[in-house]
């Protein structure tokens, strides 16, 4: 019988290799000094699994083929933790999907062959089990697997399970039934050049009962629901270490809000403080936010 988990993640598992530089970033034709470097879970959907699960929230993920040369990582790391990666399939004639992300401080620069994969026509992606989703309480689905990433929002949906969506856009499927689309000024810059933040947010908002959230690095957080007021919220102040999995760590706190019943400020504030956990230290996966710092971390800014 398929355990009932509290979590439901869909979307891009792979296997990253990190590489935080001593000296700054990469300058051309000048040597760098690797100061640590790890392989470790990595994807929108691997490091919200990693962050939920130090959050002591159950999970259960699929998306991703994983490759040879991944597989014995993630099963080692994924050992011990409330994380059920088996729906996932494993496969035998390929190392499996990996990237390379090179790090100093603010900026990183991440390296991989993904327009290669996805314009090779094949899908190296699961297809979402109706069987893997019920029975869990909330979901989130990265964007990326096309009919695939409809087909768990759909399902999500004929269950009555919330989800959690990122970088969708205001016309998407995936934002209109979205309980909260976090997206990022990336996106924006994509799918809306040359409007302002504001318009951004009123063009998402109409187009979805959800949480819309729009995030934009160090500034201020935008974010709103359909007829209601847009409001803002500065991000926390912390040292930053390391940018890899910021905002994938925000997801996390949206799912971990959403699956609390939080309100929307309140849910807002706590991806807000994990994400800003997470910049504080580096790799996120061996130290991820645990629930007392991030509500420690809240509690200070209220003094």
């Amino acid at each position: 019988m398929n355990t009932k988990l509290d979590v439901y993640l869909y979307g891009q598992v792979l296997g990253t290799h990190s590489f935080l530089l001593r000296d700054g970033f990469l300058r051309p034709d000048a040597y760098s000094e690797i100061r640590e470097q790890y392989f470790l879970p990595g994807g929108e959907t691997g490091t919200a699994a990693t962050v939920l699960d130090s959050l002591g929230v159950s999970v259960r993920m699929d998306g991703t083929w994983i490759g040879t040369e991944v597989a014995p990582m993630l099963k080692a790391f994924y050992a011990d933790k409330r994380v059920d990666f088996s729906p996932l399939r494993f496969i035998e004639d390929d190392p499996g999907v990996m990237d390379y992300v090179v790090i100093a401080g603010l900026v990183r620069s991440p390296m991989g062959r993904f327009q290669t994969l996805f314009s090779s026509g094949k899908r190296w992606w699961s297809v979402p089990r109706e069987a893997d989703i019920i029975g869990c309480k909330v979901a989130a689905i990265d964007p990326y697997f096309g009919d695939e990433s409809l087909l768990a929002a759909e399902l999500c949906r004929k269950h009555g399970i919330p989800y959690v969506t990122i970088d969708s856009p205001h016309d998407s499927q995936l934002h209109r039934h979205a309980a909260v689309n976090v997206v990022s000024k990336e996106c924006t810059s994509e799918h809306n050049a040359g409007m302002a933040p504001e318009d951004v947010m009123a063009r998402m908002m109409d187009n979805a009962d959800g949480l819309t959230i729009l995030t934009q690095g160090g500034g201020d957080m935008l974010y709103g629901r359909k007829g209601a007021a847009l409001h803002r919220m500065k991000p926390f102040d912390v040292e930053v270490r390391s940018t890899l999995g910021a905002g994938d760590t925000f997801k996390a706190g949206c799912v971990y809000g959403l699956l609390h019943g939080m309100a929307d400020d309140a849910l807002v504030r706590f991806a807000s403080a994990c994400s800003a956990m997470a910049i504080s230290r580096f790799p996120l996966p061996l130290h991820p936010p645990k629930l007392e710092e991030v509500r420690a971390l809240i509690d200070m800014q209220k003094e």
